[in-house]
């Protein structure tokens, strides 16, 4: 009989042994499923992205996958090289999931050199490379040499390459014809005045006036005393101003001589105005610099128009040190900085730095181009089309702009 009760006893404990075994199997296995949750993706073949590219996001890597990214957000491609991803995705499975991946940031863009086919320098004469603007999308400063010999105290033609490469290897070549020659002092006997070929205002209002947009001018100290009363009666729909500049980078501020002149004129006769100020700026610090300077000496007029950032320092541009990303991030800068004020702001250049040294810009573009028809594609809110223009008013020259709807 014990021996009986004894048997029963350990098929009972077997059986509650393996039932007990059975349900922490069942809880394992459920646990290892949290753990290890199914992923299935599949990524692009291509991970890469080139620099600078806007609006590029976490799905864009990814062919497919079992799920839903829960943060699809904007990748940074403002700094070449590998970066890794991190995103987090809910499964079919309703569980949530941390993954990443590793993209390339590439520059594949050659940098720029401002060089014709021929390049002319006076015998003895120092062959100033350092002048050659020789800029890069993302290098401050590639390395730019010329190929070919030449010498500089032997007259003659010598055939040259220059040469750029950047850090991620782009090189870019310019084939020119270096002339150096005899410089021969010439003996006036009469002297003559070189006059350019002037356009009438008028004439400019007859060919580019629609209903769409106004034709104005814009005036620095260089205009001398405006007869605002006169120019008021020559359609000039718009005037914009120079408030001032720098004594080179990081130097004194000057304020337009003729600039408060010019604005009451302007006021007066009820002519909008806008503005603009040449800049020298080096850092983003400095070009915030210029607008709060800018909007200090604005703050007892109303400013009808945009307030233009206009930097030119082309000629010294390598001495700058700066990308072509990190120039237009200055003139965002002083853009940015206006906007937040309450007034609009533009870039100003010319067509060519436009299209090859400028990278693209929320704000709105001032175009110069000195021509019948621009053939620029970009945008533009203003196209200055001469800077040899003749209004009553003002004497010599003026330049002349269309601003559009």
């Amino acid at each position: 009989m014990d021996k009986k009760i004894g048997m029963v006893l350990v098929i009972i404990l077997v059986g509650i042994s393996l039932i007990i075994s059975s349900k922490n199997g069942i809880e394992i296995y459920q646990m290892t499923r949290i753990k290890v949750p199914k992923v299935v993706i599949e990524y692009k073949d291509d991970m890469s992205v080139e620099f600078n590219t806007d609006n590029v996001k976490v799905s864009d890597f990814i062919k497919s996958i079992n799920g839903e990214i829960t943060d699809d957000y904007i990748i940074d491609t403002t700094v070449v090289g590998t970066k890794r991803i991190y995103f987090d995705y809910i499964n079919d499975e309703n569980i949530k999931i941390n993954k990443s991946f590793e993209i390339e940031v590439k520059d594949t863009t050659e940098p720029v050199i401002w060089l014709g086919s021929t390049y002319r320098l006076a015998k003895g004469n120092r062959f100033p490379i350092e002048s050659i603007l020789c800029g890069d999308n993302y290098d401050k400063s590639p390395t730019c040499y010329i190929e070919g010999k030449y010498n500089i105290d032997k007259t003659g033609s010598y055939p040259l390459t220059f040469k750029a490469t950047d850090s991620s290897g782009n090189t870019a070549t310019q084939d020119f014809v270096l002339t150096v020659y005899e410089p021969v002092k010439i003996k006036r006997e009469t002297s003559s005045t070189y006059e350019p070929n002037y356009i009438d205002y008028k004439d400019i209002i007859k060919k580019y006036k629609t209903r769409t947009n106004k034709i104005g001018i814009d005036v620095s100290k260089w205009q001398g005393d405006i007869d605002f009363e006169t120019l008021s009666k020559q359609g000039v729909e718009f005037i914009i101003l120079r408030v001032g500049y720098t004594k080179g980078t990081n130097g004194e501020y000057i304020l337009d001589p003729k600039f408060k002149q010019n604005m009451e004129g302007a006021k007066k006769y009820n002519i909008p105005v806008g503005l603009y100020f040449y800049s020298y700026a080096n850092s983003i610090e400095h070009s915030i610099k210029d607008a709060n300077w800018v909007l200090e000496q604005i703050k007892d007029y109303k400013i009808d128009l945009p307030i233009a950032f206009d930097w030119e320092e082309w000629l010294e541009f390598n001495e700058y040190e700066v990308s072509f990303y990190e120039l237009t991030n200055i003139a965002n800068a002083f853009m940015e900085t206006i906007e937040n004020k309450g007034y609009k702001s533009m870039l100003y250049s010319s067509k060519s730095y436009l299209e090859y040294i400028w990278l693209p810009t929320k704000y709105d573009i001032w175009l110069a181009h000195f021509t019948d028809k621009t053939n620029y594609k970009g945008k533009y809110k203003f196209w200055q089309l001469t800077d040899s223009a003749t209004v009553d008013g003002i004497k010599g020259s003026v330049d002349v702009d269309i601003m559009y709807d």
